[in-house]
């Protein structure tokens, strides 16, 4: 048999080759491009453990409004917004690499992410459409097995030793 050289053919084959690329590879990718912008910025709101950034405190109580039906709306207790957001943006991305709960970290990202274009409403093509639409492939499809998630899964499903 000889092999087959024409276009179609090496189209075939290549997108053949293209498909075997493990799954756990761009979804890897993925959790890690999600969760690097989000954990850059919880470094920006924090002043030491547990302690708000002045900057984090300001733009939370004079300069973030949520912008809805044409009207800039402040913040609800936005100190509460603050820690709730520097703590979201600082465990859901370590959750988002180690492949833990990466479904709910998504979920979360999500959220995070609405109420982010909410409060910037011109980022949505630049930063928060690619954003959502990394974590609902996360959300879809989970970690991979390059995760905890996995891991953990592959556990459970071990029989238990016997006892005695």
């Amino acid at each position: 048999m000889t092999a087959s050289f024409t276009l179609p053919d090496l189209y075939r084959r290549g997108e053949a080759l293209i498909a075997r690329l493990p799954a756990a590879l761009p979804l890897l990718g993925l959790r890690i491009a999600l969760a690097i912008p989000f954990w850059r910025s919880g470094l920006t709101k924090w002043d030491g453990f547990g302690n708000l950034s002045l900057g984090a405190r300001y733009l939370f109580e004079q300069e973030f409004r949520l912008h809805i039906l044409g009207a800039a709306i402040p913040y609800p207790m936005p100190l509460v917004m603050a820690w709730l957001a520097g703590v979201g943006e600082i465990v859901l991305p370590i959750l988002l690499i180690l492949g833990l709960a990466t479904r709910y970290a998504a979920l979360g990202i999500l959220l995070m992410t609405a109420i982010i274009q909410l409060t910037v409403p011109d980022g949505w093509l630049a930063y928060h459409l690619p954003w959502a639409v990394m974590a609902l492939v996360l959300m879809r499809y989970g970690a991979g097995w390059a995760s905890l998630d996995q891991a953990i899964l592959a556990r459970r499903r071990q029989p238990m030793p016997a006892m005695g």
